[in-house]
């Protein structure tokens, strides 16, 4: 049995519904695949759960901070994990029902549950039956990585999917990853009132980011009592009486951690070992990740790869972009390339760190001639008026081109306020044209312009 189509798509995360609603929307028949869950990553284990869990554990810790503002809380705060989880999955169920039913309706799409493999270049086979298309978009997502580390299948262990399912606070939760999965984790579960320790191979958090920016939030995060350890060379699990034991062997501390669930947040993996990618002839890295060029096609004419199984972008809003990207070119005549997407993201712990561009390090490593520019959010009012001063910002332009290069924002709505910068950089416009600018008062953003005022030749 076999059928044939103008297009196929195959998952249904951020990047594949949209491409769908464009392709029929131009009249193509258009078959949509999806092998467990209507929504991807972000809406069923990543975004929009996880977001609502640190809505909760602001809550309460803005609850427990009460006294600050002058606002009597009679009894402690207490934490209903069942309720905090039903709240989120909620949320998730009502986003994945959201797309599905949008998909189920949408005039053109036949949308087809089942695990796609591919059989040649042009085809796919789904429960046997063959589906054909000169046109294939692959949208298959992500998921946790679990290096082999010593004694890792001897214990049971959490991923950034199965913690999800918890409705009790954890005793003593082990993160072993100090980048952004384990550190929203654990600031979370912290103010659950959990025990945490995160543990990182590395010699600081988020190394990606400035040491200033790193070693603010280890700041942060330790402020609120998590435990953090890093230069964890030697990692290993073996399992206790009292729990799970993590060998860190750090430089200086306990060489072992016991906690009563571990947390794995040491990156992820694309979902491209099971699609049959060698029958196809679709190019992999060595990570797996499917080969594209700078408009998303791979080395097979007719196949294309969106989202994080690319390689180019691990966010909901750069998988996002990957479809406007292959619909502009492939419908709109257009000569859109991801080289030309300005990379931007946000940490979501709180207070938030919003990021743009390029860091100083980068900056300096590429030579460039910069301008910098600090702010303690000590000195930005609406921080001061909401009792939410820690961070800084930062920003780093070129000194010759007068273009800002980057921005980190860490401190309350540094994940909103950094558009600013965001904007600015796409509309590649010297740094004085925001300088002048009149924003709003009291906000966050209104301390941009002055930040631009203040940047000078980084020594």
């Amino acid at each position: 049995m076999s059928r044939s189509f103008d297009a196929i798509v195959v998952g249904a995360g951020q990047a594949g519904p949209p491409l769908a609603g464009r392709l029929t929307g131009a009249g193509m028949k258009v078959a949509l695949i999806e092998r467990k869950l209507f929504g991807g990553t972000c809406v069923n284990t990543g975004c929009m759960p996880t977001k609502a869990l640190v809505a909760s554990a602001y809550a309460a810790h803005l609850a427990r901070r009460g006294a600050d503002y002058g606002v009597v809380v009679d009894a402690p705060v207490g934490i209903d994990m069942k309720r905090v989880k039903a709240r989120a999955d909620k949320v998730t169920l009502d986003a994945r029902s959201g797309v599905e039913n949008w998909l189920r309706g949408m005039d053109g799409l036949t949308v087809i549950e089942g695990h796609a493999r591919f059989v040649g270049p042009d085809a796919v086979e789904v429960d046997g039956e063959r589906l054909g298309s000169s046109r294939i978009f692959l949208n298959v997502g992500g998921r946790a990585a679990v290096p082999e580390m010593p004694g890792v299948h001897d214990v049971e262990f959490l991923t950034n999917t199965s913690i999800l399912g918890l409705d009790s606070v954890p005793e003593h939760l082990v993160i072993v990853g100090g980048s952004y999965i384990g550190l929203e984790f654990g600031q979370m579960f912290r103010r659950f009132g959990a025990r945490v320790t995160i543990v990182e191979k590395g010699p600081r958090l988020i190394a990606r980011e400035d040491e200033d920016v790193s070693a603010a939030i280890r700041g942060i995060l330790e402020g609120e009592g998590i435990a953090v350890r890093t230069s964890a060379e030697c990692i290993s699990f073996a399992p206790r009486p009292d729990g799970i034991a993590v060998g860190v062997d750090c430089g200086s501390g306990d060489p072992e951690v016991v906690g009563s669930h571990v947390l794995l947040a040491v990156g992820r993996r694309p979902n491209t070992d099971d699609l049959g990618l060698d029958a196809a002839g679709v190019e992999t890295d060595e990570r797996g990740y499917i080969r594209v060029d700078d408009r998303l096609a791979t080395n097979v004419p007719g196949i294309w790869a969106m989202g994080d199984c690319n390689g180019r972008g691990a966010f909901t809003h750069t998988a996002y972009n990957d479809f406007e990207i292959i619909a502009a070119n492939l419908l709109d005549g257009g000569d859109r390339r991801v080289s030309s997407r300005i990379p931007g993201y946000a940490l979501y712990i709180d207070p938030p760190l919003g990021r743009v561009g390029m860091s100083e390090t980068e900056a300096r490593k590429a030579g460039r001639s910069i301008l910098l520019s600090t702010r303690p959010m000590t000195r930005v009012g609406r921080a001061v008026e909401k009792g939410e001063t820690q961070g800084f910002m930062k920003v780093v332009a070129d000194a010759e081109s007068r273009r800002i290069l980057g921005a980190a924002i860490l401190g309350t709505g540094g994940d909103e306020a950094i558009h600013g910068i965001v904007d600015m950089m796409n509309a590649d416009a010297p740094y004085p044209v925001l300088q002048w600018a009149v924003p709003i008062h009291p906000t966050v953003s209104e301390l941009i312009p002055t930040v631009l005022g203040d940047l000078r030749p980084a020594k």
